[in-house]
């Protein structure tokens, strides 16, 4: 059967996603501040890496070719790379600020999320402790 999450892995999970969001945000926000730069080429994170790296210690394996990964790569870091396929405007600048604005929206929707539950799992504990007064 399935084993039961450790209330420090669902702690751990959900700080990681609240990493992440705040990565995707500052990568946004390097892309917005370089608007008018000419020549700069939109950056965006990807996580693939690090979650491998993250589900790795937890035994879990691709036991199919079709399944997820397990790679070696820094825990929780995200991997930095240029966005290709972007339409450039003459200058070479890539930056699309309406996508960029989105992107900062969706991280905080994200942050938002695993904070709510977050919060709620400590005020799980919260009341635990104070049941009995």
């Amino acid at each position: 059967m399935g084993e039961i999450t450790s209330d420090a892995a669902i702690m751990a999970a959900l700080g990681r996603q609240m990493t992440r969001a705040v990565q995707k945000q500052a990568v946004a926000a390097g892309n917005l501040a370089n608007v008018d730069t000419p020549g700069y080429r939109t950056k965006e994170a990807e996580f693939g890496e690090a979650l491998d790296s993250a589900l790795e210690p937890a035994g879990l394996a691709a036991t199919h070719a079709r399944h997820f990964g397990v790679t070696a790569g820094g825990p929780g870091a995200a991997d930095v790379r240029e966005r290709d396929g972007l339409a450039a405007r003459r200058d070479g600048n890539n930056v699309q600020m309406d996508r960029e604005l989105l992107a900062i929206g969706r991280a905080a929707g994200e942050f938002t999320s695993a904070q709510t539950a977050l919060a709620a799992k400590f005020r799980l504990v919260r009341y635990a402790i104070n049941e009995g007064r």
